[in-house]
């Protein structure tokens, strides 16, 4: 008999993108924030510009001088970085007498489980590029604020003129916070008791900081030792590339738990990312709470 989408144990490519991937892409608040992704099989090597040219200012008759091109590229998921692993066994039992649907039972589990583990990687300030990915804050050449005291609103400033001057896309920044420290922030009041930041009760409810959306998480990492401090960020998130390898793949597992007459769905994902820019990148680091 011919395999078939019938009677094969691997769903197919739309069923994955339905059951784990688009959920994935949503409920990641670093994939949901607008990175560049790039699917591959295996090490992605993604070309930039280098240094500037320098030219001279050369006269009539003069010889031009001749000035090298230097070109960088960025290296992504080799072929050491692990992956994000996970098999969830269930019983016949189970699926047949279960009261809910126990497909979407597990699909919603394995979509948190994944988006929570992969946000709190990507949004980290380890890894080392090799086995594990980099973390947005373990970004090498970043651009880098010590606020050394509570949030402010003028640090917040600050950290949009350090990104202006880098000539970053101002149009694409997003700002990356603890809900703890986004709270104190829209807690602020002027000397009316009118609060600063939304104070028109008719706007929106996409969260805003000086034009820029922000994006809301508790994976963002607070320093570890002596005396705990907190991290913020202000990202353009679409000079930030994405590898994304098996992208995540499922499989029903049938024959491996027979005896046991129990299912199985395997999950794997595997995920790099790094910096097209760096300059692009702003953590705001030394961020102490009331």
């Amino acid at each position: 008999m011919a395999v078939s989408t019938q009677n094969a144990t691997e769903l197919t490519q739309e069923q994955v993108a339905k059951i784990l991937v688009q959920p994935l892409a949503e409920k990641s608040v670093f994939l949901a924030a607008g990175p560049r992704i790039f699917d591959t099989a295996g090490p992605l090597r993604i070309p930039k510009a280098g240094a500037a040219v320098d030219p001279d200012w050369t006269g009539e008759n003069e010889l031009i001088t001749e000035k090298d091109v230097d070109f960088d590229e960025v290296q992504l998921l080799p072929s050491t970085m692990k992956s994000l692993k996970v098999i969830t066994r269930y019983s016949n039992e189970l699926a047949r007498q279960s009261v809910i649907s126990l497909d979407q039972a597990i699909k919603d589990r394995l979509v948190n489980g994944v988006a929570d583990k992969l946000d709190a990687q990507l949004l980290s300030a380890s890894g080392d590029g090799i086995t594990t990915p980099k973390g947005l804050f373990a970004y090498s050449g970043i651009q880098t604020l010590a606020v050394g005291g509570e949030l402010t609103t003028d640090d917040l400033l600050t950290a949009w003129g350090m990104a202006l001057a880098a000539n970053v896309n101002m149009s694409g920044l997003r700002w990356v916070l603890t809900p703890g420290d986004f709270v104190a922030l829209r807690k602020v009041k002027d000397n009316d008791g009118r609060y600063i930041l939304n104070a028109d009760p008719t706007a929106d409810a996409v969260f805003r900081l000086f034009g820029a959306p922000v994006s809301v998480t508790s994976r963002v990492p607070d320093t570890t030792g002596g005396t705990v401090t907190g991290r913020a960020a202000l990202v353009d998130f679409s000079q930030i590339a994405v590898a994304r390898d098996m992208a995540p793949s499922v499989k029903v597992l049938t024959e491996r738990y027979a005896d046991y007459d129990q299912q199985a769905i395997r999950v794997v994902a595997r995920y790099d990312a790094a910096p097209l820019n760096p300059k692009a990148v702003v953590a705001l680091t030394g961020i102490t709470r009331a």
